[in-house]
């Protein structure tokens, strides 16, 4: 199997992270966002959505959206369990991931896209809007930071995909200058021991 990527986006990094994680390897091939090859026939046969990344099997499935391809390979590959093991665990792992691609990764993702005007080619920016939803990620470190102050991880004493989603968003979000704040002192020892596991390079 292979993965359709492009090294700079952040939730590809996701996916590369979900599978450093699990050990395996697979092909990655490489797709030019900026110059929308995402958007050429032969891609969009694979995703009409445009998006990345997208894994393909060797019998020429493609499975894309990021949750999908990650609860793909978890089932191929259950260890280390990334997605919770016992059903409280599974739960709550899935509450965190539904708030991470809301309340963080997608207004990180609507900032970068208004604010820069990177696809300008393709969409109508709205810088007002990409303010906005920088204001909401603030916001949203808030919440981790409280969180946090009480959990290792997200999602309690596991590294998780929860985990992983923060952190390529927050990492992310330095494109717009959207950092952690010096005083979000949980947040920031979560960020540091993230950021030194070995699927952070991926």
């Amino acid at each position: 199997m292979k993965i359709y990527d492009t090294q700079t986006a952040p939730n590809p990094r996701r996916v590369r992270m979900f599978i450093a994680e699990k050990g395996i390897q697979v092909d990655y091939v490489q797709v030019d966002i900026k110059n929308a090859e995402n958007r050429s026939a032969e891609f969009l046969a694979k995703n009409p959505l445009g998006k990345l990344p997208v894994l393909e099997l060797d019998d020429g499935t493609c499975i894309s959206e990021s949750d999908a391809i990650c609860a793909y390979i978890e089932a191929l590959h259950p260890f280390p369990p990334l997605l919770g093991e016992t059903p409280l665990e599974k739960g709550i792992v899935a509450m965190w991931q539904r708030r991470l691609d809301g309340g963080l990764m997608l207004p990180v993702t609507q900032c970068f896209a208004h604010t820069t005007g990177y696809f300008k080619d393709r969409m109508t920016p709205i810088p007002a809007y990409g303010e906005e939803a920088g204001k909401e990620v603030v916001a949203f470190y808030g919440l981790l930071e409280a969180r946090l102050a009480d959990s290792r991880f997200i999602t309690g004493d596991k590294f998780s995909i929860a985990d992983i989603i923060a952190l390529c968003a927050i990492d992310f979000a330095r494109v717009v200058k959207l950092r952690i704040g010096e005083h979000q002192v949980n947040l920031l020892r979560w960020y540091k021991t993230v950021s030194e596991r070995q699927s952070a390079k991926a």
